[in-house]
């Protein structure tokens, strides 16, 4: 079972972009790169990343899936799994952070999904989010229960994966580990890679730090 760093209510942060300059220095460093999918931030991850100079050497590139079937489509998250749980779900996003780093040949995936309100959506909350990093380790998830404007619901989000990205890059260091082959953003993936379901335990790296749970 997926599971996180507490999902705690709190105060939305404001924007900054600290953590994005922190992240492509630490993986400037590795020479590593990294790949984002986006629901509710619709590109605001990528974005922010790319305000920091330098950038180009480490982002690859980005998926902006808003659509339940987008997300199946380009990021190989398993349609069954949305019938049953929705959008709006740490496997899901899971999924989606894998998905970018195998088919954008990434070093590292980010993930956001969740939302951004002002009213609810899939019997959720406004403000509930969930995000992703998968790694050379693993991938981890954090939920998140966030206060305030759509706006800064989103900004929040962006906060929070890029500080979780920033958490696990740390703890992984400059270990090398090859990505998996890049297989494009429109083109679905085949042979064994796009039959693994990221779902299930036994298919699945372990990996985390700091209280967030790995995938197991």
């Amino acid at each position: 079972m997926v599971a996180d760093r507490g999902a705690e209510r709190t105060p939305t942060p404001a924007p900054t972009s600290s953590a994005g300059a922190e992240l492509v220095a630490l993986l400037t460093a590795a020479g590593q790169t990294l790949a984002c999918a986006e629901s509710l931030t619709a590109g605001l991850v990528a974005a922010t990343v790319a305000d920091t100079p330098g950038a180009s050497a480490v982002l690859r590139g980005g998926v902006v899936a808003y659509a339940a079937e987008l997300k199946t489509l380009l990021l190989d998250v398993p349609a069954a799994l949305v019938s049953q749980v929705g959008t709006v779900d740490p496997q899901v996003a899971l999924a989606m952070a894998e998905g970018a780093r195998r088919r954008l040949g990434a070093t590292w995936g980010l993930a956001t999904t969740g939302v951004a309100g002002p009213g609810p959506a899939e019997g959720k909350p406004a403000g509930t989010v969930h995000v992703a990093v998968a790694g050379p380790a693993g991938t981890v998830t954090r939920a998140l229960r966030l206060n305030g404007s759509r706006a800064q619901i989103r900004a929040g989000t962006v906060e929070a994966v890029l500080r979780l990205a920033v958490e696990q890059a740390g703890a992984t260091g400059a270990t090398p580990a090859p990505p998996a082959e890049a297989r494009g953003t429109v083109a679905l993936a085949t042979g064994p890679e796009a039959d693994r379901d990221p779902t299930d335990p036994t298919q699945r790296p372990e990996g985390g730090r700091d209280g967030d749970t790995p995938a197991t």
